[in-house]
C-alpha cells in the first residue's frame, strides 16, 4: 500500500493501483478508513442495575438452586408469587461470570493417562486377555486365558477352562512366573479392566510377586494390541474351527496353534 502512496502522485492513483496489481476499492478502503459513528445503545430504562444483578447471581448460586437450570427458578420463584427477571437475562448474567455449563452436581470422571508399554527385553512386559472359544453347544463356551510376552510375542502361558475366574487366572500367572524364573520387581504385566484382571485375588498375587499391575484405559478397546492381535491371528487362521466338539479337542487345537505361533513369532538372528 505504501509503494502505490508513493507512485500515486507521479503518475495517479489508478495507474499505480494497475501496475502494482493492487485493488483500488483496498487502496481506498486503507487511505480513509471508515470511522463508526454511531451513538453508543442506550441503556433500558427497565434494565436491571448492578446491585439487581449480584442479587440474581446470589439466588442462582443458593444452595437451594444452584443445581437447577434458570427456567426452574424462574417458573419456582412465580409459583411463590415472586419475578426477579426473565430467564434469558439469567443466562446473560451467568454467561458474564463463565458459569453458563451443566449446573446439576454430576460425576466428574478422571483422565486416565493412556498406557506406554515398552520392553527392551523379555520378560519385562507382559500382556494377558480372556477369549471365548465356540463349544458344541449353543450356548456352551470354553474360555482361553493367554499370557504373551510383548517383547518376544512368544506365548508364555495359556489355560483353557469353562469357567471365568479370577482364581484360574491366577494360578496361570503364578504358574507361568516360575517356570519363567521372574525374579522381584522385575514384571509388569497389562491387560484390560476385565473382572478377573481386576480381582482381589490377582491383586493379591501381584502384591506378593512385587509384579507392577498396567491396566487399559476404560471403555478403551484398543489398550491391549497385543492379546488382541495374537486372538485374531488363531481366529482367523484356516485350521480354526466354528465350534469344538469337547474341551480336550480346543486344548489340542491350541496346543498345536501356540506351538506354531512361539515358532512364526520367535526373532531371526544370525
Amino acid at each position: 500500500m505504501s509503494t502505490v502512496q508513493q507512485l500515486a502522485p507521479f503518475v495517479g492513483l489508478v495507474v499505480a493501483c494497475a501496475v502494482l496489481a493492487v485493488s483500488r476499492a483496498s487502496m481506498y478502503r486503507w487511505l480513509h478508513p471508515m470511522v463508526l459513528c454511531a451513538p453508543p445503545r442506550p441503556t433500558p430504562p427497565r434494565a436491571l442495575d448492578a446491585t439487581e444483578k449480584e442479587h440474581v447471581l446470589e439466588v442462582l448460586r443458593s444452595e437451594r438452586f444452584v443445581d437447577q437450570s434458570p427456567a426452574e427458578v424462574v417458573y419456582t420463584l412465580l409459583d411463590e408469587g415472586e419475578y426477579l427477571c426473565s430467564e434469558r437475562s439469567m443466562y446473560r448474567f451467568l454467561a458474564a461470570n463463565d458459569e453458563v455449563r451443566e449446573r446439576r452436581d454430576q460425576l466428574r470422571h478422571p483422565a486416565y493417562a493412556r498406557p506406554e508399554l515398552l520392553a527392551t527385553a523379555p520378560n519385562q512386559v507382559w500382556s494377558w486377555d480372556i477369549t471365548e472359544l465356540r463349544g458344541p453347544g449353543k450356548s456352551q463356551r470354553f474360555y482361553l486365558y493367554v499370557v504373551m510376552d510383548i517383547f518376544s510375542r512368544k506365548t508364555v502361558g495359556w489355560l483353557l477352562a469353562r469357567t471365568q475366574t479370577g482364581a484360574l487366572a491366577k494360578r496361570l500367572i503364578r504358574e507361568t512366573c516360575k517356570r519363567e524364573g521372574i525374579a522381584v520387581d522385575q514384571l509388569i504385566i497389562h491387560s484390560d479392566r476385565g473382572t478377573q484382571m481386576r480381582s482381589k485375588t490377582l491383586a493379591q498375587l501381584y502384591a506378593d510377586l512385587d509384579i507392577t499391575a498396567s491396566f487399559s484405559r476404560p471403555q478403551v478397546s484398543n489398550d491391549n494390541p497385543f492379546s488382541e492381535a495374537q486372538f485374531k491371528t488363531m481366529k482367523y487362521s484356516s485350521e480354526f474351527p466354528d465350534r469344538f466338539e469337547s474341551l480336550n479337542e480346543a486344548r489340542g487345537f491350541c496346543r498345536g496353534f501356540f506351538d506354531w505361533y512361539n515358532v512364526s513369532s520367535a526373532p531371526t538372528g544370525a
